[in-house]
C-alpha cells in the first residue's frame, strides 16, 4: 500500500543507511520498525498460585452448600 509519511530528517537518514547496509528498501526498514513497535512485549502474566494457610493436615472437600449452611447458621446466631 502506498502512503506518505512525514519523517524526522535524522530518522530518514538512519533508515536509508540501514536499508543500504542490509540491501533493503526504505519501505522494508519502515515496515520492520512498525512490526517491531507493534509486537506484544508485555511480560506474560505469572502463573496463578493459590495462597493457602495451614499445615499438611487432613484436607476436607467442601461444596457450596456447606458454605451456605455455615453462613445461615452464623446469621441465626448473630440475629437471634
Amino acid at each position: 500500500m502506498r502512503t506518505t509519511l512525514v519523517l524526522d530528517d535524522a530518522l530518514l537518514r538512519q533508515a536509508k543507511r540501514r536499508a543500504a547496509e542490509r540491501d533493503l528498501t526504505v519501505s522494508d526498514v519502515v515496515n520492520e520498525a512498525l512490526r517491531e513497535s507493534f509486537r506484544d512485549t508485555s511480560p506474560a502474566a505469572p502463573p496463578f498460585s493459590m495462597v493457602t494457610y495451614g499445615g499438611a493436615g487432613r484436607r476436607v472437600r467442601h461444596e457450596p452448600a456447606d458454605f451456605a449452611a455455615e453462613l445461615e447458621g452464623e446469621d441465626r446466631r448473630r440475629l437471634g
